[in-house]
């Protein structure tokens, strides 16, 4: 699939780049870049995510091509191609979701080896855990992979070093509960969510030199301290952190953090205004008195925030 000429993909690679709605020419390069030490695969999923979905390709220089794509828990295929661009069409292909990609090659299975057995939680184990990573999924900001790390590190109360979900159990809980955020996601349909419009707002922000990022650290101490970092030639910042994320994500708003590179309260005043005029045209409504001590709040917000995995 493709929306405004981007395919729907995300795109991680050997050296720890991510590559999220690229157009196809983007992924083409990528897979001709490939081959050299410390960059010979890719990974590619869907936007959003979906469970034993995905395609990769294995290369090293002077050698052939490596294709994989699973298509389901039990279906997952290889090929040895020596072409990179035949490589990268038939990527597309998938990405696109177009009838017949796959079509003109000799597939073989891949072998999953042995099915493992996953015992069943116990209850109590399994309602706490379940409970965090719904909270986690309405936030919305957080990958498959993060969540299993988040289930694996869940602590029976009053036996702190006991963790009683294994790699396993957690991949399987957060599978389910993945595929059924998505569910309640298909209800949306096209509909411009108010998180569609705020991530809109501070993509705007960044093209126009203001560092903007949402889900930034995990308090507004570290996000301060931290967003300096993130400053590549920009005049001034705004960011959330994850609390406040989760509060939005519980119907409270969210609370916008901002200021000037400069440190004057001349510039943090400005990067104010126009965090407020950006968040205005948007259709998305503020509350801010123009001090530049007093953070920015967006409210009321419907929070709707679209997986992407």
């Amino acid at each position: 699939m493709e929306i405004d000429g981007d395919l729907a993909i995300k795109v991680e690679t050997e050296n720890w780049q991510t590559h999220a709605r690229i157009p196809a020419t983007r992924l083409r390069e990528l897979v001709a870049r490939i081959g050299g030490t410390g960059d010979r695969f890719l990974v590619v999923q869907r936007i959003p995510d979906i469970p034993d979905v995905f395609a990769q390709v294995w290369h090293e220089d002077g050698g052939d091509y490596r294709l994989e794509y699973r298509a389901a828990e039990d279906l997952f295929f290889g090929t040895d191609l020596d072409e990179c661009d035949r490589v990268a069409d038939l990527l597309t292909g998938w990405a696109r979701q177009e009838p017949g990609w796959d079509s003109g090659v000799d597939w073989e299975p891949v072998d999953l080896g042995p099915e493992q057995h996953v015992p069943e939680l116990p209850d109590e184990v399994r309602e706490d855990v379940e409970q965090r990573l719904r909270e986690r999924l309405r936030c919305g900001y957080d990958s498959r992979k993060v969540l299993v790390e988040i289930a694996e590190e869940y602590r029976v109360a009053g036996a702190e070093d006991e963790r009683p979900v294994s790699k396993a159990q957690a991949r399987r809980l957060v599978d389910r509960l993945w595929l059924e955020r998505l569910a309640e996601q298909e209800a949306w349909g096209d509909e411009t969510t108010d998180c569609d419009r705020l991530t809109r707002v501070f993509e705007t922000l960044n093209a126009a030199g203001v560092t903007a990022r949402e889900n930034f650290t995990c308090c507004r101490g570290c996000g301060t301290a931290e967003i300096g970092a993130e400053r590549e030639g920009a005049r001034g910042f705004v960011f959330f952190h994850r609390q406040s994320t989760e509060a939005a994500a519980e119907g409270y708003g969210v609370t916008l953090h901002y200021g000037g590179f400069d440190g004057s309260e001349a510039t943090t005043t400005a990067v104010g205004h126009e965090v407020v005029a950006a968040f205005t045209a948007a259709g998305l409504p503020t509350q801010w008195n123009g001090d530049p001590g007093t953070a920015i709040t967006v409210t009321p917000l419907d929070w709707r925030k679209r997986l992407v995995g």
